[in-house]
């Protein structure tokens, strides 16, 4: 069973097939200038040649549904949906939060926290806990002297592109916080997708293709 996934959120145009829940192949590549509208159906192609199978072939398509980037989600989904229409299968959808978490769970920290710029002092950003359940949901976030408070205690990771601003806040704010916070710049990637699509397929956790649209929350490009 073969599923094709689209990571487009961010800085990183993503593309993985994922068969019988596993990487088949992968194809991606940080782009400081967002040119996701030129490498994407490049990179399907490359995807779908690596696993040695074609479109015909696909079970369901997977999208990272953002936050992030709104022309680069706007693109993610467009492709997408032409997928599933053309090809008659299912849509699934992946928060690109997860994808950007997920690479972390079950390791020694309490909780991770995903952190993606939204421009300013402002990230988007959700709270899971070891296991991978989510402990907030996704949502804007101006960080403040509260900001996260209720975790200062805990052994905290955050990941993601707006770690450095994140991490630089935190030490003028309290030095003391070093110790007990860690950071890991990262992208979404589409095979950190692959293991929650294939889940969601089985349990037909599947979108209305005409009336999806991503979580925006607010648009930048």
């Amino acid at each position: 069973m073969h599923i094709l996934h689209i990571e487009s959120s961010s800085k990183n145009c993503s593309v993985s097939l994922g068969t019988n829940g596993k990487l088949n192949s992968l194809c991606e590549e940080i782009s400081l200038d967002f040119k996701h509208n030129e490498k994407l159906h490049t990179f399907v192609e490359w995807a779908l040649e690596g696993a040695e199978i074609e479109l015909k072939d696909l079970h369901a398509v997977s999208v990272g549904k953002g936050p992030g980037s709104y022309t680069g989600l706007r693109i993610g989904v467009a492709s997408a949906k032409g997928f599933c229409f053309g090809n008659d299968i299912p849509l699934l959808s992946i928060n690109s939060l997860y994808s950007l978490a997920f690479p972390f769970f079950h390791l020694e920290y309490d909780f991770i926290i995903p952190v993606m710029d939204a421009r300013r002092m402002e990230v988007y950003t959700c709270v899971y806990d070891p296991t991978g359940n989510e402990v907030e949901s996704t949502h804007p976030h101006v960080l403040a002297e509260s900001s996260f408070e209720k975790y200062r205690d805990k052994k905290i990771l955050f990941v993601g592109d707006a770690v450095e601003k994140t991490q630089s806040f935190f030490r003028d704010l309290d030095p003391d916080l070093q110790n007990f916070f860690t950071y890991e710049l990262s992208y979404p990637s589409a095979k950190n997708m692959i293991e929650a699509s294939f889940q969601k397929y089985n349990s037909k956790q599947w979108e209305d293709v005409a009336y999806f649209d991503p979580l925006y929350l607010k648009e930048w490009k």
